[in-house]
């Protein structure tokens, strides 16, 4: 941990593939779609729904496409692949409720966040989640992962009416857990909506990079949440004071 870490009073929690392994989610809903538009090649598909996601939720965050406008738009990009060159909104929705059924029934979280979320609770933290997933959704995976008890404050962007990186919502957070943003970390996997994000709010970033993609430049970054609870614990140690020499005295004194 870089020794400017400031002690937090508060720790934000970004959810999909930061508490949640959303990555397996996400590749059981997909090949759930591939099934039905026989699509046959999985890495493809695979880089395809993540370039289209990127794409189209961020306009989605952005304001330039509605829920079900960018839900179609990742649909329709796949089916294309797959060899598909017309599909109605109908069909697009259909297989999106395909899709995130299957997501839901993968939903699990990393091995280590409730333990590490149960000793900083403990430790008397405040604990957050700021998110850019659609609210009712982000709570239903609290739920089914038997964590909604450790976050008081959930700040999600389309009840803030800003997403991450926009600053508002960290500072939205803050506001509701009552904790300057200089006194807050947010821990996220995204470098930009993230890291970034919080550095414009004023919070301490910490990156988390499950998948080991090293993006974080100079960025903390951590490969788990063992690490971060070390990291927290460790700046809310007091550092211990300096011996006081000894007035009076000599090395060979007595």
């Amino acid at each position: 941990m870089p020794p400017t870490a400031p002690a937090p009073e508060a720790i934000f929690f970004d959810l999909d593939d930061t508490l949640l392994d959303d990555r397996a989610a996400s590749s059981a809903g997909l090949r759930t779609i591939m099934d039905r538009l026989g699509h046959p090649e999985f890495s493809a598909a695979r880089r395809l729904w993540d370039v289209q996601t990127d794409i189209s939720f961020g306009a989605y965050i952005a304001g330039r496409l509605t829920l079900e406008e960018q839900r179609r738009e990742r649909i329709r990009a796949l089916a294309i692949q797959a060899g598909h060159s017309h599909i109605s909104d109908e069909h697009c929705d259909e297989l999106y409720q395909l899709y995130l059924s299957a997501h839901r029934s993968a939903w699990a979280p990393f091995r280590d966040v409730a333990p590490v979320l149960g000793e900083l609770a403990r430790s008397g933290l405040r604990l957050g989640l700021v998110t850019n997933g659609i609210e009712q959704l982000q709570r239903d995976k609290l739920a089914v992962l038997d964590i909604a008890a450790f976050f008081p404050t959930v700040v999600c962007a389309d009840t803030v009416g800003a997403g991450k990186p926009d600053p508002r919502i960290f500072r939205a957070a803050c506001q509701a857990a009552g904790v300057p943003p200089e006194r807050a970390w947010h821990v996220g996997d995204q470098l930009e909506a993230d890291a970034l994000g919080a550095i414009s709010a004023g919070l301490y970033p910490v990156l988390v990079d499950r998948h080991e993609s090293n993006e974080g430049g100079d960025v903390w970054t951590v490969v788990g949440l063992e690490e971060l609870l070390r990291g927290a614990q460790t700046a809310r140690t007091p550092a211990s004071p300096a011996p006081q020499p000894q007035v009076g005295r000599t090395a060979d004194a007595g």
